[in-house]
């Protein structure tokens, strides 16, 4: 039995581990005795026999404390080895390119059968074509965006128009005749479809008269479009790959591409460049994917037709004279007595007299004899302004009304022989834009058929007047008339010039660059305006208000067409500016003739002053307490004008309006217009 271990730790035999595993093959006797823990230590003792010899022996050893972590350092490394495996796949994840194939539905965004995705020089557009029994179908503002801004739909009586440089062509919705002027086409399927948003045309037709190319695919239904001619950059593409939405292998896969399948490059990228397929499909593939790229030059087959205008081979020096009744059409002898080098005369004959395109006139043939016989032509101005009740806008957007007006026209010009039509529609909202230049185009066609000098009148070129189009009206009519006067007008909140240099010349410079410079005609005032400056007595506490008036001054009619309608177009466009804000004086402004204000002028003992930055004389001068501000419009000023049209070759010069004029600026105007 073994000892207590009070006598084990009195009587102590300690071996060494190698010496006690050595010798423990001589006990006699060997077994454990007891094991006792005291704090991280552990005391064995064993009783063995040597020969006769009984001991005790005690080891002292320090605990294994690994044991004890066991558990834990498994789980931990168990934790491990799951990150390693977590980091792995993530690895894997992140280097292994997506097998995933995007819809290419919604790819396109196709939300119907109906639905064709529309594909243009190599872009997605978000509008979308239809599929209807067979034939695609785009709609007219998606038209008119991208491919054709010529085609007019007329949404009061449903019908589709299109204006060659000969010919009306016109279709009927749903129907599948179109006529070219009078000549009856069809094809096997409506030409348009219109519901009430918007006319659908069929695309075929539309390539009849436009400088596109398409092709018609299916799974999905798309179209491809081709505008934009010249040449491309192509690379086939050197092992197959994929063609991926975005630049990165986990972007779903739009299309496999095959080895040596030729792509579009439209933007490289050191890992991913941008491509088109041929079937218009537009992603990224890897550019290390691509052989060297080449050129492809895309041409259209389409011939543009010409459009021919009636020119003069003399240059234009026409003056607006203003009629207002039949008996004024008798002082065209006396207006003309005084005048040097006019060719052009434009009497303000005609106006919009209903709602239904019927015209007011007030034209004479013995005006008409008279002017021929001095070798001047006769343009009569048609106008929008004269009654007030008739609304421009119902007349312009009908067909049968804009074709009843122009009818009416030409009659009048055949009936008195006239030789152009001058039209000065004015004061007109953005939303008849697209109509008015229609009007425009049908005008000119009949015009030209009769050999009638077709001319416009435009104010100088601004934001809110954009929709004028002066490049159509361009194409279409003979000469453009850029109005560079009424910078300052009835209305204006400060008073100032009627027409400054820098005014004309930035009118002159922006109308250029939509109007060839032989087709504009640079019309000039003759007249200028008297601003007064009455001072308000402020002790009253009422707010001043600007006042602005046209009035008659020695028989000078001053109703000012230009003036007023410069007003009502900023009204219009909503920009003119409010008069609310507190001044110490009314202003107050006539137009008024060249030679009444040389007498103001004289009258008040007045010095003009030279303007370098206006290009004319300026006046100011009191009377009675009341400032008077006057920017002169005499030969000075005119020339300064005159200068303008000879530096950019224009076709010729107007002037607004006879019998306001100095006798003696006629010697002015022949230096510069012969």
């Amino acid at each position: 039995m073994c000892q207590t271990p009070e006598y084990l730790n009195a009587h102590p035999v300690r071996i060494r581990k190698n010496i006690y595993k050595k010798k423990r093959q001589s006990f006699t006797e060997y077994k454990l005795c007891r094991k006792i823990r005291v704090n991280n230590f552990e005391f064995t003792y064993h009783y063995a026999t040597i020969g006769t010899q009984t001991i005790i022996l005690k080891k002292k050893r320090v605990l294994n404390m690994k044991k004890k972590f066991v558990p834990i350092l498994a789980a931990g490394a168990l934790i491990v080895v799951i990150i390693c495996f977590m980091l792995l796949g993530s690895i894997i994840e992140k280097y292994t390119p997506s097998k995933e194939h995007m819809n290419l539905s919604d790819y396109y965004n196709l939300s119907g059968e109906q639905d064709v995705a529309l594909i243009l020089d190599n872009q997605i557009l978000d509008a979308k074509g239809k599929l209807l029994n067979g034939t695609v179908y785009l709609d007219y503002e998606t038209v008119c965006s991208y491919l054709n801004d010529r085609f007019y739909w007329d949404h009061n009586e449903n019908k589709l128009l299109y204006t060659t440089a000969t010919d009306l062509i016109s279709a009927d919705a749903d129907s599948t005749s179109y006529y070219v002027t009078k000549d009856s086409h069809s094809l096997d399927h409506p030409i348009v479809k219109a519901d009430a948003q918007t006319a659908y045309i069929a695309i075929d037709f539309l390539k009849l008269y436009s400088d596109f190319s398409y092709e018609v695919l299916d799974s999905p239904n798309r179209v491809i479009l081709t505008t934009a001619w010249g040449d491309y950059t192509t690379a086939p593409a050197k092992q197959k790959t994929q063609l991926r939405q975005k630049g990165g292998i986990k972007s779903p896969i739009l299309a496999d591409i095959g080895k040596n399948t030729e792509v579009t490059v439209l933007e490289t990228g050191d890992t991913w460049t941008k491509v088109s397929t041929a079937e218009g499909i537009i992603g990224y593939i890897k550019s290390k994917a691509l052989g060297a790229t080449s050129t492809k030059t895309l041409t259209s087959d389409y011939v543009a037709e010409e459009f021919t205008h009636i020119k003069k081979d003399f240059k234009i020096n026409m003056a607006w004279h203003q009629i207002t009744n039949a008996d004024a059409n008798t002082t065209i002898a006396s207006v003309l007595q005084n005048t040097k080098g006019i060719n052009v005369i434009s009497p303000t004959w005609f106006y919009l007299n209903d709602n239904n395109g019927n015209i007011a006139s007030l034209a004479s043939s013995d005006y008409v004899n008279y002017c021929h016989q001095k070798g001047i032509e006769v343009w009569a101005l048609v106008s929008n302004l004269e009654n007030k009740d008739v609304d421009t806008t119902s007349v312009l957007t009908y067909t049968s009304k804009r074709e009843n007006l122009i009818n009416n026209l030409i009659s009048a010009a055949i009936q008195y022989n006239f030789d152009g039509i001058n039209v000065d529609f004015e004061a007109l909202s953005s939303e008849v834009g697209d109509s008015y230049i229609q009007f425009i185009r049908e005008l000119s066609l009949k015009c030209a058929n009769n050999g009638i000098v077709l001319s416009v009148d435009d104010y100088v070129p601004s934001s809110f007047t954009a929709f004028y189009n002066r490049a159509e009206q361009a194409t279409f009519a003979d000469y453009v008339v850029v109005m560079a006067y009424d910078e300052h007008y009835a209305g204006s909140e400060e008073a100032g010039s009627v027409a400054s240099i820098g005014f004309v010349k930035e009118g002159v410079a922006n109308t250029l660059k939509e109007v060839p410079a032989d087709q504009l005609i640079l019309g000039m005032p003759f007249y200028a305006r008297v601003w007064s400056e009455t001072p308000v007595d402020d002790t009253t506490g009422a707010d001043s208000t600007t006042q602005t008036s046209d009035n008659n001054n020695n028989d000078t009619d001053e109703t000012d067409n230009a003036a007023a309608d410069a007003q009502a177009a900023d009204e219009a466009a909503g920009t003119s500016d409010s008069a609310d804000s507190y001044q110490l004086f009314t202003l107050d402004s006539y137009a008024t003739s060249m030679s009444e204000i040389q007498k103001l002028i004289s009258t008040n003992a007045a010095e003009p002053v030279w303007s370098d930055i206006d290009g004319q004389y300026y006046v100011q001068y009191e009377n009675n307490g009341i400032t008077y501000k006057i920017w002169v419009e005499d030969a000075a000023s005119l020339e300064e004008k005159l200068k303008v049209l000879q530096e950019n070759q224009l076709a010729g010069g107007s002037f607004w309006k006879l019998g306001l004029e100095l006798p003696s600026i006629w010697d002015t105007i022949i230096k510069y217009i012969n």
